[in-house]
């Protein structure tokens, strides 16, 4: 009896140090964000006929998105004033922690705010440069006295690799932390948004192919780092 209880002591102090190594270096990841190699607030204001203005981001959902290893994002509002159209566009990169950003998704956070759910559908995003991107289209709205309605196209970028699906990263695997500290691993999602339909597919298409520059490629290229430099200046304008 006695020797199961050694036994049993010694694997609750292995287990101890064990457990501190990592928790020490996944404290170093949480104080510490890894960072692109072009920030994405490099991402132009201009962009053919559209031009940007930062949004601010709301005191809770900065404080959702640090518990939740956020290493960069942008949000922005671009209007394209000879189209007469006027999209949001909100990218958040996650690679301390890649699943972190599970839960973070357009039918989660939009009804926090007061929006009512309407709709999900599949969708299939052909951007200007050509690449397909399946993505989901979501509807909201506000009842009356405070009517209002709002499209949101989402997708997801996984190491390099669009995709819609959640369940892509939420096992084991997309879980680990990001102990590397490798920023070619991550997981970014990207939501465009308008009152307009027309609006979103405008601004997706001409967007789509200079928001995924920003982020590593499945062979861990940055094709930003090409054409903004890797001093983080801000890049004005994209034709």
């Amino acid at each position: 009896m006695w020797l199961v209880w050694v036994l049993a002591v010694l694997l609750l102090i292995s287990a101890g140090i064990a457990y501190r190594v990592p928790a020490r270096r996944l404290k170093l990841l949480g104080e510490e964000p890894i960072e692109l190699p072009v920030p994405l607030s490099s991402f132009p204001m201009e962009i053919g006929g559209w031009v940007g203005t930062d949004l601010g981001i709301r005191a809770t959902t900065q404080e959702y998105m640090r518990e939740r290893f956020a290493d960069d994002f942008f949000s922005r509002r671009y209007a394209n004033a000879a189209a007469g159209a006027r999209a949001d566009v909100y990218v958040v990169y996650c690679s301390s922690r890649p699943g972190g950003i599970l839960g973070h998704r357009p039918n989660v956070c939009y009804p926090a705010f007061g929006w009512q759910h309407e709709s999900t559908e599949t969708s299939r995003l052909v951007s200007q440069g050509g690449r397909e991107i399946d993505c989901l289209i979501h509807r909201f709205y506000k009842a009356p006295p405070e009517y209002d309605r709002t499209v949101v196209l989402s997708f997801y970028v996984l190491n390099g690799r669009k995709t819609a699906k959640e369940s892509d990263f939420s096992g084991p695997f997309g879980r680990r932390p990001n102990i590397a500290r490798d920023p070619s691993r991550y997981v970014a999602q990207v939501q465009i948004s308008s009152a307009q339909d027309k609006s979103v597919e405008m601004a997706a298409e001409q967007m789509a192919d200079l928001i995924l520059d920003f982020l590593p490629d499945e062979n861990s290229r940055v094709k930003a780092a090409e054409f903004v430099g890797t001093s983080g200046g801000q890049t004005k304008s994209a034709e």
